[in-house]
């Protein structure tokens, strides 16, 4: 009796002192990264900045771009940029990239090129700027085949035909 109360003393000692093994980290884990005395929260995926420069503004979106997990091309993309959608741009990180989160959050989603963004205020004037414009219609020539080696052409301004 007394043998078998010890090995369950033993046995209850054994499993309180053991520690359940920390949570397995996935993709979609929520991290958080101090960088230049700045604290960031992202997904496990999303890697941090190595400099950061806050700039907390509002930016949208010109066109639909890819976000991507690490301030270069060589990351994976993680979403995409949803065109005309406003996003808050969290700060500048290296690369001249820009870390965003979804409008009004702090959640850091990944990284985008400066040019794929825009300040809020400048969206309708950059759009305007980068409409195509018109051309001016090209004059046209009215040509005639006058016999086997000359022809006629109609001159556009004046009206008058030159024989060629």
């Amino acid at each position: 009796m007394k043998l078998r109360n010890l090995l369950i003393l033993a046995v209850v000692a054994t499993v309180v002192g053991c520690k359940a093994p920390p949570p397995k980290m996935t993709d979609d884990t929520i991290v958080s990264s101090e960088v230049n005395g700045v604290t960031l929260t992202h997904r496990y995926a999303v890697s941090a900045p190595q400099e950061f420069t806050p700039v907390n503004a509002s930016y949208r979106a010109l066109y639909p771009g890819s976000i991507m997990s690490k301030p270069d091309f060589g990351g994976k993309v993680v979403s995409t940029l949803e065109n005309g959608q406003t996003y808050t741009v969290l700060g500048q990180v290296e690369n001249n990239w820009l870390a965003i989160a979804k409008e009004d959050k702090q959640e850091m989603l990944g990284y985008v090129p400066t040019r794929a963004l825009v300040k809020s205020e400048l969206y309708a004037q950059t759009l305007k700027k980068d409409r195509p414009r018109p051309r001016k219609a090209a004059k046209k020539t009215t040509c005639v085949a006058v016999d086997d080696a000359s022809k006629a052409c109609q001159n556009a301004n004046s009206g008058t035909w030159i024989i060629d």
